[in-house]
């Protein structure tokens, strides 16, 4: 028997305008967790759409334990024992937990579904793996850890052997990502073998036995994980060294931007609210982080701020102007941009070009429209500025249609036109989620020089590295309420990781020994 589970030799696939996949090999061996390294369009997710079956390569070969197969599409790899987990998950939203489980491998008796016998097999796999949910659950309303969780179970209910994991930890929490690494480390303890798509070079140093690195379509090479260090690796990646330590000046804050007071937001879910009586102010010249474990109102605080949902109570003051129930354009208009959590959802429209994107807060002014009319030239001129100064690779470059770009290239098309409005208020909610470390360094760099330049900006982030090193200011939200605020200089992962689970929170605790001291006294 070959030594290699899965073998493509020479990969080539091509798109218009570019060479996505220049003749890469990729060896898998039987029981290990390879990962896959490369900048955001490096080819990393083609070349496993290849594997999978929803793409065809120009050139090439595929073996499975040394015989060659052809893969024409996602039923050819299934049948092959081949599964995918992809970066933007394939669940049907107003389906149950089961139902998306089972689409497409029904198990049937004379025609007649058999559900129970499927609910059986998808309760007794979540048990062994650990992979706790709830199969009535609809999946518009379960977490995007749970949603990962059926995507995983998708592929172990077809009794796959080789599992493709892309980019699995871009939407977890920590605490969700190290569930993730341990569940990865069991699969292949029973044989089974790992492809890991990711960006995040301590993961890749955690959990993987071997590494290939692509840049620009091309292979790079492949190296033992206990033989090379990060450096190593972010130099293979990107072509260059990568500064890991985020560089600030002190900052110099100045007046207050941002007033938030008392909001209130109800939850869709449940009758308690959301957010609960929430109040912080961000002051120009400074960034302040929204920090905490996913699920716990950050999200609906941020649909409140920039317009998205309503709040029940509470006034939210921009620049000295009451926002509470103004429009997203005229929050956007007086000085607002929004770097969004789902960037399908709400930061771009998938089916519009790039340069259309690039201008959807801005198409209304006179340097882009006469008399109703769009000026064409004036919005190729400025999406090719856009494009070239913040590094977006596209295929055919502003005309690509933003649903066919990488999920990292998408992403920086969004922080490149909020900034470009040149806000004071900056909201950034995950803007590093699926970037590489090479345009991880770009973004915070360019949160600090806006920073610098007097505005204010509000992080939500779940990375903790990112928590720990960007702002100026930690609000720890929990429950959706604001247990604590620290100075990042001054606070440990460990003591930030109490407030974020709960288990301390600085009001009530500060209450708590007030009433003590008062009760000593008396």
């Amino acid at each position: 028997m070959s030594e290699y589970v899965i073998e493509m030799l020479n990969i080539t696939k091509v798109f218009p305008g570019i060479k996505a996949n220049d003749n890469i090999t990729l060896q898998l061996k039987r029981g290990e967790v390879h990962a896959l390294l490369g900048e955001n369009g490096a080819g990393k997710s083609t070349l496993m759409s290849v594997l999978f079956g929803l793409y065809q390569a120009e050139e090439g070969v595929i073996k499975k334990d040394g015989e060659v197969v052809h893969i024409n599409n996602p039923n050819d790899a299934n049948a092959l024992h081949i599964g995918m987990v992809h970066q933007h998950f394939k669940l049907v939203e107003i389906f149950s937990v089961l139902d998306n489980i089972i689409l497409g491998a029904e198990p049937n008796k004379l025609g007649f579904l058999q559900k129970a016998e499927a609910r059986k097999k998808v309760v007794a796999l979540s048990e062994k793996y650990g992979l706790q949910v709830d199969p009535d659950a609809k999946i518009e309303d379960i977490s995007v850890g749970m949603q990962q969780r059926v995507e995983i179970l998708k592929m172990l209910y077809r009794d796959n052997e080789i599992l493709i994991f892309d980019e699995p930890t871009a939407v977890l929490t920590p605490q969700e990502i190290d569930e993730l690494m341990e569940i990865m480390r069991n699969f292949t303890k029973e044989g089974k073998s790992i492809l890991f798509i990711t960006h995040k070079l301590n993961e890749i140093m955690a959990v993987a036995d071997r590494c290939t690195v692509l840049r620009k379509g091309k292979y790079i090479g492949t190296v033992d994980i206990k033989n090379t260090t990060k450096e190593e690796l972010s130099r293979m990646m990107v072509g260059r060294d990568v500064q890991f330590e985020v560089e600030k000046k002190p900052q110099q804050p100045g007046d207050v931007v941002l007033d938030v007071q008392n909001v209130t937001v109800p939850s869709k879910l449940h009758s308690n609210n959301a957010v609960k009586d929430v109040s912080f102010q961000v002051r120009a010249g400074e960034i302040v982080c929204l920090a905490g474990i996913e699920g716990n109102g950050q999200t609906q605080f941020v649909y409140a701020l920039t317009g998205l949902d309503k709040m029940s109570h509470g006034k939210i003051t921009l620049l000295g102007h009451d926002i509470s129930k103004m429009k997203i354009r005229d929050r956007s208009k007086l000085g607002m941009a929004h770097i969004p959590e789902d960037r399908h959802k709400h930061g771009l429209v998938l089916d519009f070009s790039l340069e259309q994107n690039l201008v959807l807060q801005r198409y209304w002014q006179p340097e882009f429209q006469k008399a109703g009319f769009i000026r064409s030239g004036e919005v190729r001129k400025y999406a090719e500025k856009l494009i070239a100064k913040n590094d977006i690779r596209s295929g055919q470059g502003p005309i690509t249609t933003a649903r066919s770009m990488s999920g990292g290239n998408q992403q920086k098309a969004i922080i490149a036109r909020e900034i470009d409005k040149n806000p004071e208020l900056l909201v950034a909610v995950q803007p590093t989620r699926g970037l590489d470390v090479g345009a991880i360094e770009s973004v915070h760099k360019q949160l600090v020089a806006q920073r610098d330049a007097g505005k204010a900006v509000l992080l939500v982030s779940l990375e903790l590295e990112e928590v720990m090193s960007v702002p100026d200011r930690i609000l720890v939200m929990y429950e959706g309420e604001i247990v604590g605020e620290f100075n990042p200089k001054e606070v440990t992962v460990e003591e930030l990781g109490l407030y974020m689970a709960g288990a301390k929170n600085m009001y009530r605790d500060v209450g708590a020994k007030a009433e003590e001291k008062e009760g000593n006294n008396a």
